[in-house]
């Protein structure tokens, strides 16, 4: 019996032993801590924890600043582009249910409530990110979870089907991780191919050219616009202001297909602003 006290007493000290010697993490506060925080919040899914964690490490200057900067944006307007396909598939679904359309709008009003500070938001960090300078663009968060696959409870709500609270919380979760897979892809210059986006930003090391980002930012701008139409909050200021930085956005992309296409529907944009 005292044999098993004795080795008892030794195990418990070697593991006190083990654990002061362990490494101690960053300093809690500092940027290191931030840029860990924002690392393991971001993998598990807690995009709302990662947002906050990059908010506190852009407040001040440091190493991480220019990998935390197009993150952010990534991950701002990934968010709020998941809200905004949220509202508009329960949009489609009041139409759909005659019988009780208000429930399906007022997910429609809480979802863009929800988008729109994020839109505002991504808008003054892209600001920001164009006082940068560099010729390319570091991607250091890795890839995205989640699938390019649209969550098949909207199918039921665009259809005006009401979905139980646990599949109203799968839908958004999906739709949320789903957005901020495709706009990881899009700045990695792989829109839409998400196999393509993969390859990139698995390297801990990625970097892009300015240009494709800047690109994929002009994007991101323009289809950010849209939520302040006339038949969503209509805010025409809004869409003018949006539709701007995307064109400046677009001057420093390289000239392409894909570049005058988006240039045309901008343009087209601030020509129906202008006349209203």
């Amino acid at each position: 019996m005292r044999a098993a006290a004795i080795c008892g007493l030794i195990s418990v000290l070697i593991i006190l032993i083990s654990c002061s010697s362990a490494p101690a993490g960053p300093e809690k506060g500092s940027a290191a801590y931030y840029w860990q925080a924002a690392r393991e919040t971001f993998a598990a899914g807690d995009y709302s924890k990662t947002m906050e964690h990059l908010d506190n490490l852009l407040a001040k200057d440091s190493e991480y600043s220019d990998r935390a900067l197009p993150w952010s944006l990534v991950l701002t307007s990934g968010v709020a582009a998941g809200y905004c396909e949220l509202a508009d598939h329960y949009e489609i679904g009041a139409r759909m249910n005659r019988s009780d359309p208000s429930s399906f709008r007022r997910q429609v009003i809480t979802y863009r409530g929800i988008a729109k500070p994020l839109t505002l938001q991504f808008a003054e960090k892209f600001a920001k990110f164009q006082q940068t300078k560099g010729d390319t663009v570091a991607l250091a968060f890795g890839y995205p979870r989640g699938t390019a696959t649209p969550a098949p409870q909207l199918t039921k709500v665009a259809a005006g089907m009401i979905l139980i609270p646990a599949d109203v919380e799968q839908a958004q979760a999906r739709t949320i991780e789903r957005n901020v897979l495709l706009e990881a892809c899009r700045a990695a210059g792989a829109p839409d191919d998400t196999a393509k986006g993969e390859v990139v930003l698995k390297d801990p090391a990625a970097k892009i050219p300015r240009g494709t980002f800047e690109l994929a930012m002009a994007n991101t701008l323009y289809n950010t616009s849209q939520l302040y139409v006339g038949v969503k909050l209509d805010d025409p200021d809004k869409v003018r202001i949006f539709c701007e930085r995307a064109d400046e956005a677009l001057k420093q992309a390289p000239a392409s297909k894909d570049s005058k296409a988006l240039s045309d529907k901008v343009q087209a944009a601030l020509k129906k602003v202008k006349k209203t």
